[in-house]
């Protein structure tokens, strides 16, 4: 398989292994971005020559401004190994960072939904029903 046939594949692999939906972004130097989740979980960068596999991760830099800090879970050099093993390797760097972001959820101790860390207020209430709980208006 040549280079560009084997490239188009990653991004139909990775566009079908992220978890739905998936976002594809063009990305800085060329390279793609995927986002899979929504909220997103995993975070998938190719380039020309490497794939990076990341947790979804974040900080809030201001009130209004959130800043994604993907944690890397894993890279790739795509060219360097065989079709079963690269898909293989790739499996398991996305499942790794599924479920590494799944776990750093929360509960909310009034809604009970399982929320992401930065859509929480604090440890135990979501920002949705805190907004609700506290009388705020936005």
């Amino acid at each position: 398989m040549d280079v560009p046939e084997r490239y188009e594949q990653l991004i139909a692999y990775l566009s079908s292994q992220l978890p739905d939906p998936v976002e594809q972004l063009d990305g800085e130097d060329g390279a793609l971005q995927f986002l899979g989740g929504d909220p997103p979980q995993v975070v998938a960068v190719l380039t020309d020559t490497s794939v990076t596999i990341s947790e979804f991760a974040g900080v809030w830099e201001s009130p209004m401004k959130f800043a994604a800090m993907p944690r890397r879970v894993g890279t790739v050099k795509w060219r360097r190994l065989p079709e079963n093993a690269l898909l293989a390797a790739l499996s398991a760097l996305i499942k790794g960072a599924r479920e590494a972001r799944l776990a750093s959820f929360q509960s909310c101790q009034y809604c009970g939904l399982r929320t992401p860390p930065e859509l929480m207020h604090d440890s135990r209430v979501c920002q949705s029903c805190i907004d609700r709980h506290s009388g705020a208006i936005h």
